[in-house]
């Protein structure tokens, strides 16, 4: 039972899909399995009737010890927030489905597109909008940080949370130089920021980016590091 939308990419690059029995709403891999709400309300009844023997979580918040206790299942918490994290998780998931094999190799994948990273002589400094109302940006313990990072980017928003409620007077403060926004189930159908009053005095360059599939702390964030590199290496030569 996958109620941690980010884990599912694991099981099927793992080639695990067939154990997996129940998704949240937000997850199109696995065709065969159940819908069971989304990561934050799961649907306790569903949940049981599947009989699960393991529910991967991203927060104790949303599924508790006693509601595992109820459904009888063991429980594992998926939720990196950096890339290292992420193919710390991937052998551990690895060893617990008895795909070690796949699962090393998989991380040495990984990790050798991290080695294809060029490098930047000059840092852009990056602001990650989360949602537009109210206003939210990503913070340090969100993977997109760790995504700017590790292509070369100086994230600016250095708060120790995932989510952080922030205001268009502090970004114009930042300044940054590249401000990506996401669009998706968190920011449905957002005013472009470039054309909203108080981003207007903002000379950056502005970034669109689908959040299922750029802030999910899976295996694609390798190729968002990858891809981000690229579009820095890009600004400079303009």
């Amino acid at each position: 039972m996958i109620l941690s939308p980010a884990a599912a990419d694991i099981f099927q690059r793992l080639g695990a899909s067939d154990v997996v029995v129940g998704v949240t709403r937000n997850v199109e891999v696995f065709p065969g399995a159940r819908k069971v709400g989304s990561h934050i309300h799961p649907n306790m009844e569903i949940i049981a009737s599947l009989h699960p023997d393991l529910v991967v979580i991203s927060s104790n918040r949303f599924f508790s010890q006693e509601m595992a206790r109820r459904v009888g299942a063991r429980v594992f918490q998926y939720n990196p927030a950096t890339c290292q994290e992420i193919l710390d998780e991937i052998l551990r998931l690895g060893s617990l489905l008895g795909k070690e094999g796949r699962a090393r190799a998989l991380v040495s994948e990984l990790e050798a597109k991290l080695s294809m990273v060029k490098p930047l002589w000059h840092r852009p400094t990056v602001v990650y909008e989360v949602m537009a109302h109210p206003y939210m940006v990503a913070g340090k313990k969100n993977i997109v940080a760790d995504i700017v990072e590790k292509a070369g980017g100086r994230y600016l928003i250095g708060i120790e949370r995932k989510l952080v409620p922030f205001s268009y007077e502090k970004v114009v403060a930042l300044a940054p130089q590249v401000y990506i926004w996401q669009v998706g189930p968190m920011n449905r159908n957002p005013l472009p920021p470039q054309k909203r009053a108080y981003l207007k005095t903002l000379k950056a360059h502005f970034v669109r980016v689908k959040e299922l599939a750029f802030a999910r702390p899976n295996t694609h964030a390798f190729d968002n590091v990858l891809w981000l590199n690229r579009l820095f290496l890009k600004l400079k030569e303009q």
